[in-house]
């Protein structure tokens, strides 16, 4: 068996959630670069060109990016991406088999609505807490390293704290639907309407759909492989499972993917919400333009759930493995 073996025990909520915190933060880590490319190429068209620059495909935009800006520039915003999957992975991926089991009440085989409904709950409960690492993170991307151009940002925190300052909580959740419980000194008749975070649906919607076409589709595949046997439970048959569920993914994701990304990025007033936001890219630059960055996109949410679900599995084998050794010393 190539890589180690499932425990005979299941793995605890602590083991999973830690697991899948640390399997995407190495993820990310090595598709990073992937993802900067394809935040670039989402919002080109959306301003003009800066002294030209003008990026043609995935490789070709990190090429330019290199060229242009220095290698550096490929892991802008890579602090607030691993705060992300901390936060963000750690719930999505880690409370999964848990909530399915909640909703099946412990019964094995749930069915496919089962499982969507579970990535769905995983999906929403993530994306509400780590919002705004996400808005910092994309932001950071998208901004250019170059002389003569003004740096929205110099500091992850920097950044926390200016989008706070200039645009209040709803910026920080910006592209979520979340409705904070706040009543402000400045306008105490301020009712919760008024408060809701900005946009429709964007990035929940987004979340939503990744984590239900990627985890259920790894589910899917890697029991229909395990059942018929053409593989066992190990590193290949994690691998074809991962990457069957990042193509899925990115097909029916990438519209959501680049609207959201859109509308995080930019500045207060330039898009009435998510819907105006799509609206505005159907009209100026055509349906083609909510494909923008497909390869990237592919490129890096099939390497992503590569690494992510292989490490996954390694990594909460080997934490079962020292727990039981702890066990049997104990």
């Amino acid at each position: 068996m190539v890589g180690l073996k499932p425990s005979d025990v299941p793995p605890p909520l602590g083991v999973k959630m830690m697991s899948a915190g640390a399997a995407a933060c190495v993820a990310d880590i090595v598709t990073f670069p992937l993802d900067t490319a394809k935040v670039r190429l989402q919002i080109q068209g959306e301003k003009k060109a800066v002294e030209g620059i003008r990026y043609r495909g995935v490789f070709g935009t990190i090429s330019t990016m290199v060229r242009t800006e220095g290698p550096r520039s490929l892991y802008n915003g890579l602090v607030a991406g691993l705060q992300r999957q901390v936060c963000f992975a750690s719930i999505r991926i880690g409370l999964y088999d848990n909530v399915k089991n909640f909703y099946t009440g412990g019964k094995d085989n749930p069915n496919v609505l089962i499982r969507i409904l579970a990535g769905c709950t995983t999906g929403a409960m993530a994306v509400s807490f780590a919002q705004p690492t996400d808005v910092v993170k994309v932001r950071f991307q998208a901004q250019m390293n170059l002389s003569g151009v003004a740096r929205r940002y110099n500091g992850t925190m920097q950044a926390y704290k200016q989008i706070f300052q200039n645009e209040g909580m709803r910026g920080l959740w910006k592209g979520a639907t979340s409705v904070l419980n706040v009543i402000t000194d400045h306008n105490p008749k301020m009712s919760l309407t008024h408060i809701c975070l900005p946009g429709t649906l964007p990035n929940i919607t987004r979340n939503a759909l990744v984590n239900c076409t990627e985890l259920v589709t790894y589910d899917l595949i890697k029991e229909a492989i395990l059942r018929h046997r053409l593989l066992s439970d190990n590193l290949p048959c994690h691998f074809v499972s991962a990457f069957g569920a990042g193509f899925v993914t990115t097909v029916i994701a990438s519209p959501v993917d680049v609207v959201k990304t859109r509308y995080m990025n930019s500045p207060p007033g330039q898009y009435r919400s998510a819907l105006n936001c799509a609206w505005t890219m159907m009209t100026k630059e055509g349906p083609t333009a909510f494909y923008k960055g497909f390869v990237p996109s592919f490129l890096r949410l099939g390497s992503w759930n590569v690494v992510m679900f292989v490490s996954f599995e390694q990594i909460k084998r080997a934490m079962m493995v020292s727990r039981q050794r702890i066990e049997v010393v104990n």
